[in-house]
């Protein structure tokens, strides 16, 4: 990773481009019923053919699809049933030319069957002989042997999150056990005087809960880490120095909330100067809120120095802190944040030459309708009341209301 000046201010789009750790975590297998979310740290293919063998679709009749050309209701076509395949049973009648077998849903086609005929398109004209109204084509109510997956096939991607129906197709396969990705350690440090555990009872005058400790260690979880939540940490620069060295120690990516903010008492960006190379990659971003943020590498471990407000904080790490903690793991596809549509009931205002975050309240009738929720960082309240969020891009110097926007939904 290339260097970078102290206090360089990137956008944001600069900072994903650039600041990409090579990290990763260890492989490990893990069984099948815990893999959902998990990330393969290699492809998983197919080692035989799925279903393995061919089977009804529908339940009715295996046919030679060529006995059945030209029917109609008025014209139906006539055919001897010889025999009836039973579940989880290979068959043991075959269809030759003039005959019918009675097949199930999910039933072994019998040989010498390349259609089925659904039973609402046939009934009994006499004992053992069915009348056919409507014709079929080759491989209509079935499925091939190989049609799920042949040989070899791709059944898991590496790099993407299992979700359900993978696992259901895997295990459809005989999979039992995937290599993933170690879910990411992350530590989690929140530093200042003024920050107090959320259990005490009675704060005094300038002290406030540590609420965003708490709320990223949620988002870590969300995405697929590991959460170590590691206390606070006063404003002293030797207590800093060692709680940042524990964690750069054991963890795969640490964060620091309230002690990236320019000032006086602002011992982050120091410390963390002599943690190890390569070091700070940039100290400021053009967003807003979240402009004090500071990305660094300490000998291998990235780190992320995010703003004391809660909101500013979040924002941020859900912006720049996800895509890295993504890498780490191994996940290069991370699911798509849900999205919607909607059109701006008022003007937002914005400064060209930043990206500006706009918490939204959504409401439908006519048409989706996003609110925005405007209000000092510092309010956390602006988060939970919203249902998603807006970006203004850097170029632009507002949205007018009625604008049609992209709304990122939180989950």
């Amino acid at each position: 990773m290339p260097g970078h000046e102290f206090f360089t201010t990137l956008t944001v789009a600069q900072a994903l481009h650039g600041f990409r750790p090579t990290r990763r975590t260890a492989a490990e297998t893990v069984a099948l019923a815990d893999a959902l979310h998990r990330v393969p740290a290699e492809a998983v293919t197919a080692t035989t053919a799925l279903p393995g063998f061919a089977r009804a679709t529908v339940d009715g009749f295996a046919v030679r699809a060529a006995d059945t050309y030209g029917v109609s209701d008025g014209q139906p076509g006539y055919l001897d049933v010889n025999g009836t395949v039973a579940m989880g049973r290979a068959p043991t009648v075959a269809v030759v030319p003039g005959t019918a077998v009675a097949v199930p849903t999910g039933g072994a086609l019998p040989q010498g069957a390349d259609a089925v005929v659904m039973v609402e398109h046939t009934q009994e004209a006499m004992p053992g002989t069915i009348e056919v109204v409507h014709p079929v084509a080759p491989g209509d109510g079935m499925v091939r042997a190989d049609e799920d997956a042949a040989p070899g096939a791709l059944l898991a991607p590496s790099g993407r999150p299992l979700r359900p129906h993978d696992l259901g197709l895997l295990a459809a396969a005989g999979v039992t056990g995937v290599s993933v990705w170690a879910r990411p350690v992350v530590g989690i440090l929140s530093t200042g005087d003024e920050v107090v555990p959320p259990g005490t009872a009675t704060l005094l005058p300038g002290q406030v809960r540590d609420a965003t400790a708490f709320a990223l260690a949620a988002l870590v979880t969300e995405h697929g880490g590991t959460p170590q939540v590691r206390g606070i940490v006063p404003d002293d620069a030797p207590a800093l120095d060692v709680a940042l060295r524990e964690a750069v120690a054991t963890c795969d990516l640490v964060v620091v909330s309230a002690g990236s903010s320019v000032g006086a008492r602002d011992e982050t960006a120091s410390v963390v100067s002599g943690l190890g190379a390569p070091g700070i990659f940039c100290h400021g971003l053009a967003i807003r809120p979240g402009k004090p943020t500071l990305l660094a590498e300490c000998g291998g471990v990235p780190l992320i120095g995010l703003p004391g407000h809660p909101l500013s904080a979040l924002v941020v790490f859900r912006l720049v802190g996800l895509p890295v903690l993504h890498r780490l793991g191994g996940c290069v596809a991370p699911p798509p944040e849900p999205r919607v549509r909607a059109r701006l009931s008022r003007q937002v205002a914005s400064a060209a030459g930043r990206l500006d975050v706009v918490q939204v309240r959504l409401s439908s009738g006519a048409s989706v309708d996003a609110e925005p929720i405007l209000g000092h960082s510092a309010l956390l309240s602006l988060l939970a009341g919203a249902d998603g969020y807006v970006m203004v891009p850097e170029a632009a110097t507002g949205l007018a209301a009625g604008t049609e926007v992209m709304v990122t939904l939180y989950r």
